[in-house]
């Protein structure tokens, strides 16, 4: 009979560990498998048209600052999403620029002698210079496929506006080309813009170097 309970038990046991180890199995299925996806799935978590495009200056803290709910412009885009996975630009760019000030362009583009953790990281200029420095710097191409989830991109929009946006995992309805989350005027959306603007850089970012 004592034989029987211990048999009856391990079997109880046995199954228990198959339906967790399972269950757990099918909850990975579920969870982003690389950094590329984990940022494609947080650019598009803010998708929101309904944000104001407003470039003004706005004070804020440091770290971890963002402008006014419902305002951004396109760096906000990035700032945001990496925020959601732990990463603060704002931190990032800052202590960089500190350490390498002269390797930016705010003193010869906009007459700054000194950093300003208010307005630095909004600047997609900085930004660049900051994911060649800290990131991987990626071919610029006319190739659909040589935009990979995750990537960053840069353009000029009439050869005076700088923008950047984050390539996601998401399709065109054609298929050929990932779509990008980004803000140029009408809210942090998702768009088919990939050669809609001229490509100028081309980044990746993982915080992992």
């Amino acid at each position: 009979m004592k034989s029987l309970s211990i048999t009856i038990s391990l079997l109880l046991f046995v199954s228990c560990q198959q339906k967790e180890t399972k269950s757990l199995a099918l909850s990975n299925q579920n969870l982003p498998i690389d950094f590329p996806e984990r940022l494609s799935q947080a650019a598009i978590s803010i998708i929101d048209p309904s944000i104001d495009y407003d470039p003004s200056y706005f004070k804020i803290e440091y770290p971890n600052g963002d402008v006014p709910k419902g305002k951004g412009v396109c760096t906000d885009v990035i700032i945001r999403s990496y925020r959601i996975l732990g990463i603060d630009l704002q931190k990032e760019v800052h202590e960089d620029m500190v350490a390498n000030f002269s390797l930016y362009p705010n003193l010869k583009k906009w007459g700054m002698s000194k950093t300003d953790t208010n307005i630095d990281h909004r600047r997609v200029p900085n930004l660049e210079v900051f994911f060649e420095r800290k990131g991987t710097k990626l071919p610029v191409t006319q190739n659909a496929k040589d935009y990979k989830t995750g990537d960053l991109v840069t353009w000029m929009i009439n050869d005076k506006l700088p923008h950047i946006g984050i390539v996601t995992s998401k399709k065109s309805s054609d298929g050929k080309q990932n779509l990008i989350v980004h803000n140029v005027g009408g809210g942090q959306v998702l768009e088919d813009c990939l050669f809609d603007y001229t490509i100028v850089g081309h980044y990746k970012y993982d915080n992992l170097n």
